[in-house]
């Protein structure tokens, strides 16, 4: 048991950092849901492309082992141009693959978000190849600030860095809801799309901006995994996409809060499961929660009963 008790901190700073990003994962879906009720399952593909494009700023700024720019920078630019990039992807999924199609069975926007993704995955796929690509980690963060242990918890930098991000996006996300007039737009929007329109409120633009700002915190969470475990490849998406959809179910679909609080949860239960099992079975043991959570509150932990049509 002392051997358990020695690694908790340390597995509760592993939890905090997959459960931010997951988190952000997690908002993409439940934004869209709670406005269109779709699934967007080409936002693991937004993610992974988020991820390549944080790559390849590096890989612009980065000369042997040598920057171009202070490393502030380029990891500030990395994150800016991945959410630019991803929202830009999710616009235009958005504009020529869902709108079309807002009015036609789910089952069709369903099969459209999967076609999406297939594209996405082979675009890439086809021009960046099936090779992982690696961070250069070296030239962006000296040894000598890489890592410092308190006790017997070892905080890396990027980790780190990976929670102050993430909780400050999640954080930046709150105020714009619950402060701003687009925010207050998009919550009017989600509770009743039809009426919003007879209110005067622009739904397509509401739309537009759910899809940028989705997409944009799903492409910073794939620098952040990035940077974090060095490496992205073609196929990222698929897995980081199933975690993140996990965690918005879990969380209640369709509730912003309930995200972050269902992908903060998945990834703690993941760190804590390596603790007492086999690292294999960390992903069973985030499943059989979600199962027992789904069987007990179908609706999730933060998500909101609807009342059976009669």
């Amino acid at each position: 048991m002392d051997i358990y008790l020695e690694q908790l901190p340390q597995q509760l700073v592993n939890g905090l950092t997959l459960g931010g990003v997951y988190a952000l994962i997690a908002i993409g879906y439940t934004m869209v849901y709670g406005i269109l009720g779709m699934l967007n399952f080409a936002h693991g593909e937004v993610y992974m492309i988020g991820g390549f494009t944080g790559w390849w700023v590096l890989h612009l700024l980065t000369r042997g082992n040598e920057l171009l720019v202070n490393a502030v920078m380029v990891i500030a630019l990395m994150i800016i141009v991945a959410m630019a990039v991803s929202g830009l992807v999710g616009i235009m999924a958005e504009r020529f693959a869902y709108r079309p199609l807002r009015n036609a069975p789910r089952m069709n926007l369903l099969l459209s978000a999967l076609g999406v993704s297939i594209f996405l995955q082979n675009l890439v796929l086809h021009y960046q190849g099936a090779k992982v690509r690696s961070f250069h980690i070296a030239a962006l963060i000296p040894d000598s600030i890489r890592s410092f242990q308190i006790g017997s918890t070892v905080f890396s930098f990027m980790r780190i860095l990976v929670i102050v991000i993430t909780f400050l996006l999640m954080g930046l996300l709150t105020l714009m809801i619950k402060k701003t007039k687009i925010g207050k737009a998009m919550r009017a929007t989600a509770q009743d799309i039809e009426a919003a329109a007879f209110m005067g409120i622009d739904v397509d633009r509401i739309v537009v901006f759910v899809f940028l700002i989705g997409s944009a915190l799903g492409g910073a969470a794939g620098v952040l995994v990035g940077l974090l475990f060095t490496q992205v490849d073609y196929y990222v998406g698929f897995q980081a996409g199933l975690k993140g959809f996990t965690a918005a179910v879990l969380g209640g679909i369709g509730s912003i809060y309930g995200a972050m609080l269902g992908g903060i949860l998945l990834g703690l239960t993941e760190s804590l499961a390596v603790t007492f099992f086999p690292s294999a079975y960390k992903d069973v043991v985030a499943f059989a929660i979600l199962i027992i959570v789904l069987i007990f509150r179908p609706w999730g932990l933060m998500g909101e009963k609807i009342p059976e049509k009669v």
